[in-house]
């Protein structure tokens, strides 16, 4: 059996989980989330934690939809956040209605879509923070805002994951006669 999909998932007050048949549905403080399950796997409700069964041999998506369940559970209660760095001479972000406007060296201003779940903030116009309870929608988001200007290898210019390191590579030497 999968060792991560026997523990079970405590609920936090002020969470509420309303189960069928193939979907689960979890409310808390910070939205409403919802799940498909895949057939045998099925969830029961004790108490206050949520404890998961399989009725055949596939451990790995056991595993998988615990640990599913659970950023729905973390996510309606306590959110998740991402933080991207602007790394660049003029480079800025600023949040204007539902967009996110970038000036990332290109000679047009690029923008990018903010779905509805998800808050967005701009600290000191070169951090960006978002902060959402859907874990997939959040990291999507980062990594299409990332793919915009992805840091290049040489000034490590572009828009990184906040904490990543890049890897820098030694520029052209010059030939000496």
């Amino acid at each position: 059996m999968s060792r991560l999909g026997k523990k079970p998932i405590p609920l936090p007050k002020g969470v509420e989980v309303k189960l069928t048949a193939d979907e689960i549905f979890v409310k808390g403080p910070k939205g409403q989330l919802q799940l498909k399950l895949m057939q045998g796997i099925s969830v029961q409700q004790e108490e206050n934690e949520l404890k998961l069964s399989r009725q055949d041999s596939n451990d790995a998506y056991h595993g998988l939809y615990r640990s599913l369940i659970n950023n729905l559970v973390v996510g309606v209660s306590q959110g998740f956040e991402k933080r991207l760095s602007l790394v660049g001479v003029g480079f800025r972000a600023a949040v204007s209605g539902n967009k996110l406007d970038l000036q990332i060296g290109f000679s047009h201003p690029t923008s990018v879509e903010i779905p509805s779940d998800i808050q967005v903030k701009v600290d000191k116009g070169t951090t960006i923070i978002l902060v959402g309870p859907d874990k997939q929608k959040l990291g999507q988001l980062a990594a299409q805002i990332r793919a915009l200007r992805p840091p290049e290898p040489y000034k490590g210019k572009g828009i990184r994951y906040e904490g990543e390191y890049v890897r820098k590579k030694a520029g052209k030497a010059a030939k000496s006669k």
